[in-house]
């Protein structure tokens, strides 16, 4: 079999001692591989390229699509953005798949025989990365849901589970609260789910599943959530599982993967030989497994529970009651290689040979297009002073077919019959909606009433269109309307 291209990075931090033992554990495996170099990260920030990566590095990965990548260190301040985030989205690695096991008694932990997947959606929610300060007081984040991006993470956690046996799949969102954009997750998880029988699943609301996860960990199998949730409680579970510098990373698209551990560049430590290189090397047996050579996977990680079993343990991991030796970065390395072929005693050894990579490319529905009336809007204004005041300029300007229907701060009604206990910023939302007996209202209208709003010296630093979308309500309410 013909050696397979990927795309590698050796970081920054400790960065580089990990990425170089992980490859020698690959290459005495047997992993078939054609590794390409790339820099990435803080030298090529420094450099001036904000996003931490320059051409170059894009075409090879867009090349090979399979992307080993060591913690980088993105710098603090400035308009340096998470280069991590930025290779996700602009590959469209939709799944984030963390595994998160226990390895009692070798690793602490308070709860031993945990096994749970996270697949956390990778592309969008908050980490859209959409920011705007919008008043003096007032800075905002779009929360950005769609109905493919939903489909195509629920669907994989669906199809994870039946490619690797699991019995059962948990969405975790807050629709109770955001019942448009959590909500749209959640109904596409209850869709989706109809679709496997054979796997059972449920729903909780992120506070109390992340609750749950924390103290009864073992009570998952896999967990489907949103981007920032997903980023949250991926490592609540490994934390409790013992140590996040063991967990290793998949990001997976329909055409490029990436691959990496969980945990930062520990600048505090690089050079000194001791970090664990291990959140990488798992990182690297779902490497092998997405690219077909299961065979070797299995290989690596049977040696590495083998080498846990035998008590040869990092210093981040070791502890006098259950290890036998204390090794550093390369020694730990040599450890796993002298065990290849061999089985673990105690932990169930993993089976990847004649495994069949989890794929739901092309698979999303066709999206109809709705009937979309347009009905009022809602106008967002820099301005201080009491909602009593504001409320009475803002019904002088009814007229042309729309009228002032509510003004809310930060998501409370404020105006008309607010509570003096109300506390306000200086950033408010005035909605506008249709008096004409059809209930709708035309761009011409919405841009009339906003004309009228900066004829009157108000700031408007926003709008947002309400819509209703075959009838149905596109805009939520205000809390207390």
């Amino acid at each position: 079999m013909s050696n397979v291209p990927i795309t590698i990075a050796h970081g920054d931090g400790i960065g580089p001692e990990i990425m170089r033992a992980t490859l020698r554990v690959l290459e005495a495996a047997g992993a078939r591989l054609a590794p390409e170099t790339i820099e990435i990260g803080e030298a090529v920030y420094h450099r001036g390229q904000t996003a931490g990566i320059e051409l170059s590095a894009w075409e090879s990965l867009r090349r090979t699509k399979v992307f080993l990548k060591s913690p980088i260190t993105t710098p603090s301040g400035g308009g340096f953005k998470s280069l991590n985030v930025t290779v996700r989205k602009t590959l469209g690695l939709y799944a984030n798949v963390r595994p998160c096991v226990s390895y009692d008694p070798y690793v602490a932990t308070h709860f031993p025989g945990v096994d749970t997947v996270i697949v956390r959606e990778n592309e969008e929610d908050l980490y859209a990365g959409i920011e705007h300060r919008q008043s003096d007081e007032v800075y905002q984040c779009l929360k950005l849901v769609s109905r493919p991006g939903c489909e195509k993470i629920v669907r994989y956690a669906f199809e994870y589970a039946r490619v690797n046996g699991r019995k059962r799949v948990t969405c975790m969102t807050k629709d109770n609260i955001m019942k448009l954009t959590d909500g749209l997750f959640h109904k596409v998880f209850d869709e989706i789910a109809k679709e496997y029988p054979g796997i059972a699943n449920d729903h909780m609301i992120i506070d109390i599943g992340a609750a749950r996860l924390a103290t009864r960990p073992q009570t998952f199998d896999v967990i489907v959530t949103l981007n920032l949730y997903g980023d949250i409680i991926s490592d609540i579970a490994a934390e409790v599982t013992g140590s996040v510098g063991l967990g290793g990373s998949a990001n997976i698209g329909d055409q490029c993967a990436m691959f990496e551990a969980v945990h930062g560049s520990a600048p505090d430590i690089a050079g000194k030989g001791i970090a664990n290189p291990s959140g990488l090397l798992l990182a690297a047996v779902m490497m092998l497994v997405h690219i077909g050579q299961g065979d070797v996977a299995e290989k690596i990680h049977n040696a590495w529970l083998t080498t846990l079993e035998a008590g040869v343990h990092t210093g981040d991991i070791f502890h006098e009651k259950v290890s036998e030796l204390k090794v550093g970065t390369d020694a730990f390395a040599d450890a796993v290689i002298e065990r290849l072929g061999q089985r673990p005693a105690r932990f169930t050894p993993v089976e990847y040979a004649g495994g069949t990579p989890v794929s739901v490319a092309g698979r999303i529905s066709v999206t109809h297009p709705a009937v979309k009336t347009l009905l009022g809007v809602d106008v967002f204004l820099h301005w201080r002073g009491a909602p009593n005041v504001l409320g009475p300029q803002l019904e002088a300007l009814n007229g042309d077919g729309l009228e002032l229907t509510m003004i809310s701060n930060r998501g409370v009604k404020v105006y008309p019959d607010g509570m003096p206990e109300t506390f306000c910023t200086d950033h408010w939302r005035c909605r506008f909606q249709s008096t004409t007996a059809s209930g709708t209202v035309t761009l011409s209208q919405v841009l009339s009433v906003l004309m009228r709003v900066g004829n009157a010296g108000l700031d408007f630093v926003k709008t947002e269109h309400l819509y209703a979308f075959d009838g149905v309500s596109g805009f939520s309410l205000g809390q207390g309307q």
